[in-house]
C-alpha cells in the first residue's frame, strides 16, 4: 500500500472514531432535578446527545421541575423519558433501546430532615435504584458511571473534609443511603472493572434551585415579608457551591478514573446569617428571622477540601458566593410571578 493510501486510511479511521464518539449517548438520571438539569444543559450545549429520565415525584413542587425540563426540550439532541430508577424492567428496556457511553446518576431522594419521616423511600431510590443502574451498566458494558453523593457523610469528621476520611457515622437515613450507594459502586468497580467516580456535593445553590433548600427559601420569605425560619442561631456554616460550577465539575468527572471519590465544594464555608445579610442587600428588604431548635440530623458546618478535584479532573469553583447569590436573586425577580405559587 502506498504512503498516500496509508495516510488517507488513517485519516478515514480517525474520522470514523470521532463520529462514533460524537454519537455516544449519555444517560442523565434525575434530569428534571436541579443538578441534573444544569448538567444536561451544559452537555447539550457541547453538542452531546443526552437521554434524560426522571420520575417527576412531588417531593417538592413539580412546576419547578417542569420549568427546568422545558428548557432542556429546546435542544434537538435531548430525549426525555418519565421513568423511575427503581423500575428495573423499564430501565432494562431503556438500555436495550439506547447505547449509553456513560451514566450520570443524579436521581435521588434528597433532604436530610424528610428522610426521618420516610426512610424507606430513601433506601428504595438511593440504594436499590443505584443497584439497578450499576447492574445494567455491567450488562450493557457502559464505560463510565458517576454517582452523586453528599457532604452529609462527613458528620463528626474534622474539617476541611477530605475524601480519605472514614465516613462510617451517618446521622440521617439520607446520609446512610448515600453511604450504601457508594459501597455498591466500589463493589461493581472491583468485580467488573466499571470506571466509577463518586462526587460528594456540598450545598448546591443557584437559579432554579430546590425550594426545600435554604437559599431559595430565604429569598422567597424575605421578599414576601414572611418569617425566615432558621434552625439554630444562624452561626452554622455551609460550603455553598454554585450550580454551574457543580455541573461543570460533574462533566469533567466523565474522564477515566478507575475508581475515585471527589469532593465538589466552594472551598469556603459561610454562615447562614451572612447569607441572609447578602440576600437582604440584593432584595432591598429586611428579614424577619425566627430561630427554631437545631435539628439532630443537621451538620453544624461543612467545608470541602478540593485538592483531589483540582489534581484529578482539573476542577475549581469559579463563582464567588456573593456573585452566585446575586445571580439567584436576579433569576427570582425575573420569574417572580410564577414562583409565587411554588411552596417552600
Amino acid at each position: 500500500m502506498s504512503r498516500l493510501k496509508r495516510g488517507n486510511e488513517r485519516v478515514f479511521i480517525k474520522i470514523m472514531i470521532k463520529e462514533q464518539i460524537s454519537k455516544r449517548q449519555i444517560l442523565v438520571t434525575g434530569a428534571a432535578g436541579f443538578i441534573g438539569w444544569k448538567t444536561s444543559e451544559i452537555l447539550l450545549k457541547k453538542k452531546k446527545e443526552v437521554i434524560g429520565i426522571d420520575n417527576l415525584n412531588d417531593y417538592y413542587d413539580v412546576r419547578l421541575k417542569k420549568h427546568r425540563l422545558n428548557q432542556l426540550k429546546k435542544f434537538p439532541k435531548f430525549k426525555f423519558y418519565k421513568l423511575d430508577i427503581e423500575d428495573f424492567s423499564s430501565l432494562r428496556e431503556l438500555f436495550e433501546k439506547h447505547k449509553f457511553y456513560a451514566i450520570i446518576n443524579l436521581a435521588a431522594r434528597a433532604g436530610v430532615r424528610y428522610s426521618l419521616d420516610n426512610p424507606y423511600i430513601y433506601i428504595s431510590t438511593n440504594v436499590n435504584g443505584t443497584l439497578n443502574l450499576l447492574e445494567l451498566c455491567r450488562q450493557h458494558k457502559s464505560k463510565k458511571f458517576i454517582l452523586a453523593s453528599t457532604s452529609s457523610l462527613y458528620a463528626g469528621q474534622r474539617m476541611p473534609f477530605k475524601e480519605e476520611l472514614a465516613v462510617n457515622t451517618p446521622i440521617s437515613p439520607y446520609a446512610a443511603s448515600k453511604k450504601a450507594a457508594e459501597v455498591l459502586c466500589y463493589t461493581y468497580h472491583y468485580l467488573y472493572g466499571i470506571d466509577i467516580t463518586i462526587l460528594r456535593y456540598f450545598t448546591v445553590y443557584g437559579p432554579a434551585g430546590r425550594p426545600d433548600m435554604s437559599i431559595f427559601r430565604f429569598i422567597k420569605w424575605i421578599d414576601e415579608g414572611k418569617s425566615v425560619l432558621v434552625y439554630g442561631d444562624g452561626t452554622q456554616s455551609r460550603d455553598f457551591t454554585y450550580i454551574e460550577d457543580i455541573a461543570k465539575g460533574t462533566i469533567k468527572a466523565l474522564k477515566g478514573a478507575g475508581f475515585k471519590i471527589i469532593n465538589l465544594g466552594g472551598n469556603k464555608p459561610y454562615k447562614l446569617n451572612y447569607a441572609i445579610k447578602i440576600i437582604e442587600k440584593y432584595l432591598g428588604k429586611k428579614a424577619k428571622i425566627k430561630n427554631l431548635p437545631f435539628p439532630k440530623v443537621d451538620l453544624k458546618a461543612t467545608w470541602a477540601d478540593i485538592t483531589m478535584a483540582r489534581r484529578t479532573i482539573g476542577w475549581y469553583p469559579n463563582v464567588k458566593f456573593e456573585e452566585g447569590l446575586k445571580n439567584t436573586v436576579e433569576w427570582y425577580k425575573k420569574n417572580k410571578e410564577w414562583l409565587k405559587r411554588i411552596k417552600v
